[in-house]
Protein backbone atom coordinates (compact mmCIF):
# COMPACT_ATOMS: atom_id res chain seq x y z
CA UNK A 1 0.00 0.00 0.00
CA UNK A 2 2.90 2.27 1.21
CA UNK A 3 4.64 1.54 -2.30
CA UNK A 4 1.50 2.37 -4.78
CA UNK A 5 1.01 5.65 -2.38
CA UNK A 6 4.99 6.51 -3.14
CA UNK A 7 4.29 5.37 -7.20
CA UNK A 8 1.37 7.46 -7.22
CA UNK A 9 2.85 10.76 -5.43
CA UNK A 10 5.94 10.23 -7.68
CA UNK A 11 4.25 9.69 -11.17
CA UNK A 12 1.75 13.07 -9.79
CA UNK A 13 5.66 15.07 -9.12
CA UNK A 14 6.39 14.01 -12.90
CA UNK A 15 3.10 14.91 -14.28
CA UNK A 16 3.52 18.25 -12.64
CA UNK A 17 6.72 19.04 -13.67
CA UNK A 18 6.05 18.66 -17.43
CA UNK A 19 3.34 20.94 -17.37
CA UNK A 20 5.41 23.37 -15.81
CA UNK A 21 8.19 22.68 -17.80
CA UNK A 22 5.81 22.93 -21.12
CA UNK A 23 4.47 26.20 -19.80
CA UNK A 24 8.11 27.81 -19.23
CA UNK A 25 9.04 26.83 -22.71
CA UNK A 26 6.06 27.39 -25.34
CA UNK A 27 4.84 30.37 -26.75
CA UNK A 28 1.80 31.97 -25.99
CA UNK A 29 -1.37 32.05 -29.11
CA UNK A 30 -3.25 34.89 -27.81
CA UNK A 31 -6.03 36.97 -29.31
CA UNK A 32 -5.52 38.58 -32.97
CA UNK A 33 -4.29 42.20 -32.96
CA UNK A 34 -6.19 44.52 -35.08
CA UNK A 35 -3.81 47.15 -37.38
CA UNK A 36 -1.79 48.81 -34.95
CA UNK A 37 0.66 52.53 -36.78
CA UNK A 38 2.39 51.88 -33.71
CA UNK A 39 6.09 50.88 -33.35
CA UNK A 40 7.65 49.62 -30.11
CA UNK A 41 11.47 48.77 -29.13
CA UNK A 42 11.86 45.30 -26.42
CA UNK A 43 15.17 44.88 -24.61
CA UNK A 44 14.61 41.03 -23.97
CA UNK A 45 16.16 39.64 -20.52
CA UNK A 46 19.24 42.46 -20.18
CA UNK A 47 19.65 41.82 -16.85
CA UNK A 48 22.69 42.02 -14.68
CA UNK A 49 22.55 38.15 -13.65
CA UNK A 50 22.68 37.43 -17.11
CA UNK A 51 25.08 39.79 -18.48
CA UNK A 52 27.82 37.93 -17.38
CA UNK A 53 31.69 36.50 -19.05
CA UNK A 54 29.99 32.93 -17.93
CA UNK A 55 26.67 33.89 -20.12
CA UNK A 56 28.26 35.96 -23.29
CA UNK A 57 31.73 36.85 -24.01
CA UNK A 58 33.10 40.18 -23.68
CA UNK A 59 32.73 40.78 -27.78
CA UNK A 60 28.78 39.41 -27.83
CA UNK A 61 28.24 41.91 -24.86
CA UNK A 62 29.88 45.08 -26.70
CA UNK A 63 28.64 44.13 -29.59
CA UNK A 64 25.17 43.96 -28.47
CA UNK A 65 25.60 47.23 -26.35
CA UNK A 66 25.82 49.18 -29.10
CA UNK A 67 23.61 47.78 -30.98
CA UNK A 68 21.08 48.19 -28.17
CA UNK A 69 22.38 51.96 -27.85
CA UNK A 70 21.62 52.80 -31.62
CA UNK A 71 18.46 51.14 -31.65
CA UNK A 72 17.11 52.99 -28.06
CA UNK A 73 18.41 55.91 -30.01
CA UNK A 74 16.20 55.35 -32.99
CA UNK A 75 13.20 54.34 -31.00
CA UNK A 76 13.87 57.89 -29.35
CA UNK A 77 14.12 59.89 -32.15
CA UNK A 78 10.84 58.06 -33.56
CA UNK A 79 9.07 58.77 -30.46
CA UNK A 80 8.56 55.19 -30.07
CA UNK A 81 8.34 53.60 -26.42
CA UNK A 82 11.19 51.43 -25.37
CA UNK A 83 9.85 48.26 -23.09
CA UNK A 84 12.32 46.21 -21.28
CA UNK A 85 10.95 43.17 -20.27
CA UNK A 86 12.76 41.14 -17.56
CA UNK A 87 13.14 37.90 -16.61
CA UNK A 88 11.97 36.53 -13.40
CA UNK A 89 11.02 32.75 -12.97
CA UNK A 90 9.05 31.50 -9.66
CA UNK A 91 6.39 29.32 -8.37
CA UNK A 92 7.83 25.92 -6.76
CA UNK A 93 8.36 23.68 -9.62
CA UNK A 94 9.58 26.08 -12.36
CA UNK A 95 12.51 27.48 -9.43
CA UNK A 96 13.43 24.19 -8.78
CA UNK A 97 13.73 23.12 -13.02
CA UNK A 98 15.77 26.10 -13.58
CA UNK A 99 18.03 25.50 -10.50
CA UNK A 100 18.62 22.34 -12.07
CA UNK A 101 19.25 23.14 -15.66
CA UNK A 102 19.68 26.83 -15.62
CA UNK A 103 22.57 28.13 -13.08
CA UNK A 104 22.53 31.89 -12.28
CA UNK A 105 19.29 32.37 -13.39
CA UNK A 106 16.61 35.28 -12.18
CA UNK A 107 14.37 34.11 -9.66
CA UNK A 108 12.41 36.41 -8.11
CA UNK A 109 13.11 38.20 -4.56
CA UNK A 110 16.50 37.21 -5.90
CA UNK A 111 19.38 39.18 -6.69
CA UNK A 112 21.35 41.13 -9.85
CA UNK A 113 17.20 40.69 -11.45
CA UNK A 114 17.23 44.35 -12.69
CA UNK A 115 18.44 45.57 -15.87
CA UNK A 116 22.46 45.50 -16.43
CA UNK A 117 24.67 48.65 -16.35
CA UNK A 118 24.57 48.80 -20.32
CA UNK A 119 20.99 49.53 -20.23
CA UNK A 120 19.47 50.98 -17.00
CA UNK A 121 17.61 54.31 -18.00
CA UNK A 122 17.28 53.22 -21.23
CA UNK A 123 13.26 51.69 -20.73
CA UNK A 124 10.14 53.19 -20.73
CA UNK A 125 8.03 50.49 -19.23
CA UNK A 126 9.37 47.06 -17.55
CA UNK A 127 7.45 44.14 -17.49
CA UNK A 128 8.37 41.39 -15.45
CA UNK A 129 7.73 37.75 -17.10
CA UNK A 130 7.61 34.59 -15.21
CA UNK A 131 8.13 32.35 -18.43
CA UNK A 132 10.63 32.19 -21.65
CA UNK A 133 7.51 34.14 -23.40
CA UNK A 134 6.78 37.68 -22.67
CA UNK A 135 3.20 37.53 -23.64
CA UNK A 136 2.33 34.69 -21.41
CA UNK A 137 0.67 36.87 -18.65
CA UNK A 138 -1.14 39.03 -20.85
CA UNK A 139 0.36 42.30 -19.14
CA UNK A 140 2.42 42.85 -22.10
CA UNK A 141 -0.59 42.43 -24.81
CA UNK A 142 -2.54 45.29 -22.44
CA UNK A 143 0.83 47.59 -22.38
CA UNK A 144 0.58 47.40 -26.11
CA UNK A 145 -2.97 47.98 -27.19
CA UNK A 146 -2.52 51.14 -24.72
CA UNK A 147 0.40 52.16 -26.81
CA UNK A 148 -1.24 51.44 -30.14
CA UNK A 149 1.51 49.47 -30.85
CA UNK A 150 1.47 46.91 -34.12
CA UNK A 151 5.02 46.14 -35.23
CA UNK A 152 8.17 44.95 -32.49
CA UNK A 153 11.61 45.23 -33.20
CA UNK A 154 13.28 42.99 -30.69
CA UNK A 155 17.07 42.88 -28.90
CA UNK A 156 18.03 40.95 -25.93
CA UNK A 157 19.22 37.53 -25.19
CA UNK A 158 19.01 34.31 -25.27
CA UNK A 159 17.88 34.45 -29.15
CA UNK A 160 17.38 30.79 -28.93
CA UNK A 161 14.57 30.97 -25.27
CA UNK A 162 13.26 34.03 -24.31
CA UNK A 163 13.47 36.15 -27.20
CA UNK A 164 12.78 33.47 -29.58
CA UNK A 165 9.62 32.70 -27.45
CA UNK A 166 8.53 36.12 -27.47
CA UNK A 167 8.91 36.36 -31.43
CA UNK A 168 6.81 33.45 -31.68
CA UNK A 169 4.29 34.72 -29.34
CA UNK A 170 3.62 38.19 -31.32
CA UNK A 171 3.59 36.44 -34.48
CA UNK A 172 0.97 34.19 -33.55
CA UNK A 173 -0.84 37.47 -32.69
CA UNK A 174 -0.48 39.59 -36.05
CA UNK A 175 2.25 41.71 -34.73
CA UNK A 176 4.89 42.82 -37.69
CA UNK A 177 8.61 41.44 -35.72
CA UNK A 178 11.59 42.76 -36.54
CA UNK A 179 14.81 41.16 -35.45
CA UNK A 180 17.78 43.39 -35.19
CA UNK A 181 20.52 40.55 -35.81
CA UNK A 182 23.82 42.31 -34.43
CA UNK A 183 21.27 43.43 -31.38
CA UNK A 184 21.19 39.68 -30.35
CA UNK A 185 23.18 37.70 -28.16
CA UNK A 186 22.78 33.87 -28.58
CA UNK A 187 25.43 31.33 -27.16
CA UNK A 188 24.25 28.29 -29.77
CA UNK A 189 24.98 30.47 -33.15
CA UNK A 190 23.89 27.47 -35.64
CA UNK A 191 20.82 27.17 -33.45
CA UNK A 192 19.71 30.62 -33.89
CA UNK A 193 20.24 30.66 -37.28
CA UNK A 194 17.70 27.77 -37.35
CA UNK A 195 15.47 29.65 -34.70
CA UNK A 196 15.95 32.77 -37.41
CA UNK A 197 14.91 30.22 -40.32
CA UNK A 198 11.77 29.63 -38.55
CA UNK A 199 10.82 32.97 -37.72
CA UNK A 200 11.32 34.55 -40.75
CA UNK A 201 9.30 31.95 -42.88
CA UNK A 202 6.37 32.92 -40.76
CA UNK A 203 6.52 36.49 -41.74
CA UNK A 204 9.71 37.86 -39.19
CA UNK A 205 11.92 40.21 -40.50
CA UNK A 206 15.94 40.22 -40.09
CA UNK A 207 17.62 43.92 -39.73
Amino acid sequence: MIWAAMALLAGGLLVWAWIVARRMVRASQGTPVPPRAGAALLLIELQDCLWTDAQHDAATRARVEAAVAREVELARHRDQPVIALRQEWHGLMARLIVRLTRPGAPMRGGADVELAPAFRGMADHVIVKPVEDGFETGALDALLEMLRVGRLRLVGREGCAGLARTAQGALNRGYEVELVRDGIAARDSAAFDAVLEALTSQGARVV
